[in-house]
């Protein structure tokens, strides 16, 4: 009588496939916890960027010297003029308070106007990329 046998193979493929069967990926639960004050500096950080890119649109020059007196000029100008941005940029060996995003030229000196009355010295500039 012939014992009738599985091919080595067939028998092996059929093993693995069993085992597969019960395998399964890791599942991971992952939680962050962020520090509240991070999205807030995150936000900082953008105010800070986007008024610091220079573009093709007209700004107003109210100071130029050192750092100290033009942190307290920004602060008069946010002051002052509440409705413009005001930033500091840095040109070595100055700062710069420029106020203003004006899209012409004629909106810008029509501004202008008004900041000289409390910086004489203002003028108008247009950055250069």
């Amino acid at each position: 009588m012939r014992i009738l046998t599985i091919p080595n193979h067939i028998f092996h493929i059929a093993l693995l496939s069993l085992c597969c069967l019960k395998l399964s990926a890791q599942e991971a639960k992952i939680n962050i916890q962020q520090n509240p004050k991070f999205e807030q500096l995150l936000n900082e950080k953008r105010k800070i960027n986007s008024s610091i890119a220079v573009n093709e649109r007209y700004k107003i020059q109210v100071f130029s010297g050192n750092s100290e007196k033009a942190k307290s000029t920004l602060n008069d100008c946010k002051q002052n003029f509440t409705d413009l941005d005001a930033t500091i940029i840095f040109n070595t060996p100055n700062y710069k308070v420029w106020i203003g995003n004006f899209r012409n030229r004629i909106e810008a000196e029509r501004n202008l106007v008004e900041i000289k009355k409390v910086y004489p010295n203002a003028f108008l500039i247009k950055p250069k990329k």
